[in-house]
């Protein structure tokens, strides 16, 4: 660490580098879902996390510690309205980028056939509709929960809401996804 000229220490340019690289590049790929997530399509979504790779480059002096992936997704999320607010007439309504949800569904059984990868596969679009005709509000908390894994207390942090919130968008957007998938849940075999 080098000495500032008021007596406290700054970290070099190598610190900072290592501690990006430790704190930030781990968590790409949940900031770039999020982004697709958030404005609708791929394209977009990189420019924004270049955006909050930036942002993020620029304040990685002052992260005090916790949890880096919830401090970057807020960047993430923050940079992304940013983007949208610049980018976008306020009439465009973005969706997410369905095909993050790959990510989590478990994978079709080899051994079922082609009929059952089918049905899978018409299943997995039927949740991605849903969910891309969501309100925003509700879309986004449920990707943070539901996709990314963020805690209630982390996604009450990064949205400014209380906590109650979270959870009351939380159980509405679980509510009207079974709603619209035609209250259709499954049983254990």
């Amino acid at each position: 660490m080098a000495g500032e000229p008021g007596g406290g220490t700054v970290l070099s340019e190598k610190m900072l580098a290592a501690r990006f690289a430790e704190v930030v590049l781990p968590h790409l790929g949940d900031a770039l879902s999020l982004a697709r997530w958030l404005t609708g399509n791929q394209a977009d979504a990189e420019d924004v996390v270049q955006e909050a790779c930036l942002k993020a480059h620029a304040g990685i002096a002052g992260f005090a510690g916790g949890n880096p992936r919830a401090w970057l997704l807020t960047i993430v999320r923050n940079a992304s309205y940013t983007w949208m607010a610049k980018n976008r007439p306020r009439s465009v309504v973005a969706v997410g980028d369905l095909a993050d949800l790959d990510d989590v569904s478990p994978p079709p059984d080899n051994d079922d056939g082609p009929e059952a990868a089918l049905i899978a596969k018409a299943n997995s679009a039927a949740v991605e509709a849903a969910m891309a005709g969501l309100p925003q509000s509700f879309r986004e908390t449920l990707v943070l929960r539901d996709i990314n894994g963020l805690s209630y207390r982390e996604i009450a942090a990064m949205l400014g809401v209380p906590q109650g919130t979270v959870m009351s968008r939380l159980a509405r957007a679980r509510g009207l996804l079974m709603t619209e998938l035609g209250g259709r849940h499954h049983e254990p075999a």
